[in-house]
C-alpha cells in the first residue's frame, strides 16, 4: 500500500523548488525519493492537484519517464469517469500525429491551457467578490477570449497561414497554387461557430 505523499515538493536552499525523483521499476512500482516510499498513480495525480511537480526516471536506464506516466495519469482518469477530453478532440489529435503541422500543436495546447488555467483563477476570485451572484458578465468574457485564442491557433494551423475564422471574411479568391483546407481544421471552425452561437443566446437571456 503506498504511503501518503506529505511533500508536494524538494524545497532548495533560497526557495528555490525542483521536481521531486520518481523511480519506476521493472515491475511497474514506482518509488518517491522523496518520501522514500512507493506511491501509485493517483499518489501522483493528488500531488499534481495540490501544486506539487515530479519527475519520472527509470530505474535502471535513467531514462525519462515523466510523459508517458502523465499520460498514464490521464488515461487512469477518464477510465473513471472523469471525462475532461471529448471524443471529436482526442480523434483531431490524433490526426495530427505525424502530420507536417504536427509540430505547433504542443506549443498551442499549452498557450490554450495556460489561458484556462489563468481565466479559472479569475472565475474562482469574483464568485468569492460576488457571493450568491452569477457573475455571468465575467463568464461571456473569458469565453470570448478563449475563442479568440482557438481562431488565432487556426490560422497558425492551417496550411501558409491562410485559414479563414468565424471572426474573419472570406479572403479574396486564393491563387490557383493555393493548398487546399484541411477537413480537420474545417471541424475546429464549425466547433467555434457553435461556441460563439452559444455566447450570443446566452447574452441575450442575460
Amino acid at each position: 500500500m503506498a504511503a501518503p505523499m506529505s511533500n508536494p515538493t524538494s524545497e532548495q536552499p533560497g526557495g528555490v523548488r525542483k521536481p521531486i525523483v520518481v523511480k519506476k521499476y521493472a515491475n511497474r512500482r514506482l518509488y518517491n525519493t522523496a518520501t522514500s516510499s512507493y506511491v501509485t498513480l493517483d499518489d501522483l495525480a493528488r500531488m499534481i492537484k495540490e501544486g506539487g511537480d515530479f519527475v519520472v526516471y527509470d530505474a535502471k536506464t535513467g531514462e525519462d519517464l515523466t510523459r508517458s506516466v502523465l499520460t498514464q495519469i490521464i488515461v487512469e482518469q477518464e477510465q473513471k469517469g472523469q471525462n475532461l477530453l471529448p471524443i471529436s478532440f482526442l480523434r483531431q489529435l490524433i490526426g495530427f500525429y505525424g502530420d507536417s503541422m504536427q509540430f505547433l500543436v504542443p506549443g498551442y495546447l499549452e498557450q490554450a491551457m495556460v489561458s484556462f488555467a489563468r481565466n479559472q483563477d479569475q472565475m474562482r476570485e469574483t464568485l468569492r467578490a460576488t457571493f450568491g451572484l452569477f457573475p455571468f458578465g465575467q463568464f461571456e468574457e473569458m469565453g470570448k477570449q478563449n475563442i479568440a485564442l482557438y481562431e488565432q491557433a487556426l490560422k497558425m494551423l492551417s496550411p501558409f497561414g491562410g485559414g479563414t475564422t468565424t471572426s474573419e471574411k472570406p479572403t479574396p479568391a486564393a491563387p490557383p497554387q493555393a493548398a487546399p483546407e484541411d477537413p480537420r481544421l474545417k471541424r475546429l471552425e464549425t466547433q467555434l461557430e457553435a461556441l460563439t452561437k452559444q455566447l450570443e443566446a446566452l447574452t441575450k437571456k442575460s
